[in-house]
């Protein structure tokens, strides 16, 4: 008995000990606080009523596109319809100052864990082939950095994810696991899509919860958007007041561009104007629907990209279809975000719904050469001269979009297109083309001054969103694991004040070798150029966001008179980089951007990783002692 009650008496003293330090306990089974003697009479139950959300609190929908140009969808300027996110951000808020780091898996681990991405350890990805045995390069989230979905869930949320996922290590994606890196491993109760960065959006890698499971032959973004909206109604039925998180981030855009004809057809013949022309009309829209400033100047055609008037006939047709496809897979995908939409207004909820949709998480990709790509067996295969990829593609138009185009992206000339009104492309961390995308917020119950919003934002942003606009406090302990901080800012600022200053005043960029730094509407920049020959043919890496080969050198921009970095002051202003310079320094340091691993390092074939001798197991993973602080400030 006296053994029994010092027990139950260290457990209560540990209960006041973490109120006092302020733990919090709901993310841990909570200690018994009643009294056990030798039969019912003479003991007191405790009984744990189930952890439940802020009452009101919203439900919870994140939408990440993937590839999407700046000036793709008709919400920010471009001519190709997107209805869904049209409604939604004219019902909602637009922002154009928004921000990703540039390529998939880094935007993807700081916009789920709201913190910056080398600071989770993904500065590049988590395969294998990119991947490096350095704290902000190995491609492993660590316990203390814990998800919206860990923290949603704990409290008093069903979370659920769908589409592309990006973050297990290639080395635990079996169905043997290890499942911590998998999406139930990091706080969703339930998943349906594919955990690597690309998939066939017909026979797709696909997973289903910890297993990997047979495709049904349909287009993945339908299937995904099906078990979203099972997810949804099974909950529903459950607990018709416990609100939801929906992470719905598809394959969409990102190649292979795969989309049936009753969609790419619909855009038959409206590119036949080519991409000098498109780049112009969107241009014009932006300026007339306030996306961008009235003074803003079209930079000029990058030189690697020929003059679409230049083109023999041939090529046109070929680089159209090319874009009538892309088109009509944009379009489509946001018909399936309009499924979950529609169903969430049938149910009653979608008013009662906190809806965010970032547009992409980099800017349009460049990985489509110069002729456009229809199939390819892998990214290490001997590259065709460019005269044989065109021929090639000549004689196999008609496979552009179908379930045949098994690595299908079309060429740079429209990549530039889409990024509208910016200079360059995905992967480019130096640039506004790289790492601007669009983000439209719809909570019609809350947001009465709908409209534009010029706030500087950046993925980690969104999860301090959530937790504000819920009423939820970021836990200190996640299943006893004590929390890094976050590195994000709250938009709930400017939700009601278009005219709020910026409240995320700094950012770092960097993407094996390309980087900036942002502060305060200044930006200096950092192209990166591989060494001669690295590129080895391919596409995924690539020289050409370079004008000027021999011009590598930092850059300076003022974003707050140079919306689409067009003036270089550098040398006007050398006491302002050298400034800028000395803070991406320091914030390489605290952020483990260090060693500046690039694209040579990752085209050599992991020479860093070969000096390492092998190891049978890998030491059991400790949370940091020393939380990185907020890099939002």
């Amino acid at each position: 008995m006296t053994r029994t009650k010092n027990f139950a008496l260290a457990l209560l003293g540990g209960f006041i000990y973490a109120q006092a330090h302020g733990q919090n306990i709901t993310q841990q089974q909570q200690p018994f606080t009643g009294v056990v003697g030798t039969s019912s009479a003479d003991s007191k139950p405790v009984w744990t009523d189930p952890i439940k959300a802020p009452v009101g609190a919203p439900n919870v929908v994140w939408v990440l596109l993937d590839d999407v140009g700046f000036g793709a969808t008709s919400t920010f300027g471009g001519v190709i319809r997107t209805p869904t996110f049209d409604s939604l951000a004219t019902n909602g808020l637009r922002y154009n100052n928004f921000h990703t780091a540039a390529i998939c898996a880094p935007t993807r681990a700081a916009l789920l864990t709201g913190r910056n991405q080398h600071a989770v350890h993904e500065g590049g990805f988590s395969h294998t082939w990119a991947s490096f045995g350095f704290p902000g390069w190995d491609g492993r989230i660590p316990s203390d950095k814990g998800t919206v979905a860990e923290i949603l869930r704990e409290a008093g949320y069903n979370t659920f994810a769908v589409g592309k996922y990006g973050l297990t290590p290639d080395q635990d994606a079996t169905d043997a696991g290890p499942f911590d890196r998998w999406p139930l491993g990091k706080g969703f109760d339930h998943f349906f899509g594919f955990l690597g960065s690309q998939t066939d959006q017909y026979k797709p890698d696909l997973v289903e919860d910890n297993a990997h499971v047979k495709p049904d032959g349909r287009h993945l973004t339908d299937q995904i958007t099906d078990k979203a909206i099972s997810f949804i109604e099974r909950q529903k039925k459950a607990a018709p007041d416990k609100p939801f998180f929906l992470y719905y981030a598809p394959g969409a855009t990102h190649a292979p561009h795969q989309v049936a004809k009753e969609w790419s057809d619909q855009y038959k013949g409206k590119f036949d104007g080519g991409w000098d022309a498109f780049r112009e009309v969107v241009f014009k829209r932006q300026k007339q629907q306030g996306i961008i400033p009235t003074n803003a100047v079209l930079p000029a055609r990058n030189p690697n990209i020929k003059a679409w008037n230049s083109l023999p006939e041939e090529e046109k047709k070929l680089y159209a279809r090319f874009m009538e496809v892309y088109a009509g897979y944009l379009t489509y995908t946001d018909h399936e975000v309009g499924r979950v939409v529609n169903y969430l207004k049938k149910i009653n909820q979608l008013d009662n719904t906190l809806i965010l949709v970032v547009l992409g998480d980099n800017g349009a990709s460049k990985e489509g050469d110069f002729n456009g790509v229809i199939a390819r067996p892998s990214v290490a295969a001997t590259p065709l001269p460019e005269a044989e990829k065109l021929k090639t593609n000549l004689a196999e138009i008609a496979k552009i979009g179908t379930p045949e185009a098994t690595n299908g992206n079309y060429p740079l000339g429209w990549a530039q297109a889409t990024n509208t009104p910016f200079k360059y492309w995905k992967q480019d961390a130096h640039s506004e083309g790289g790492t601007r995308n669009p983000l439209i917020v719809f909570y019609p119950k809350g947001i009465k001054d709908r409209g534009l919003r010029p706030q500087y934002g950046y993925v980690t942003d969104l999860l301090p969103t959530t937790l504000e606009f819920t009423g939820i406090k970021a836990p200190e302990f996640i299943r006893g694991i004590k929390q890094d901080s976050l590195h994000g800012t709250s938009l709930v600022y400017s939700f009601a004040n278009a005219k709020a200053p910026s409240r995320h005043r700094t950012q770092y960029y960097y993407i094996y070798g390309s980087r900036s730094i942002y502060q305060d509407g200044w930006k200096a920049a950092l192209p990166f150029k591989p060494a001669t020959g690295a590129n080895n043919g391919t596409s995924f890496v690539s020289t050409i966001s370079v004008a000027d080969p021999a011009h590598n050198d930092w850059q300076l921009y003022n974003l707050n008179e140079d919306f689409n970095e067009r003036f270089d002051l550098a040398k006007k202003y050398p006491q302002k980089l050298a400034e800028l310079k000395a803070l991406f320094e320091k914030q390489s340091k605290q952020y483990n951007i260090y060693p500046y691993i690039t694209w040579d390092d990752v085209l050599k074939g992991n020479r860093l990783r070969a000096q390492q001798p092998p190891k049978e197991a890998q030491p059991k993973e400790a949370p940091s002692k020393e939380p990185q602080k907020g890099g939002g400030e």
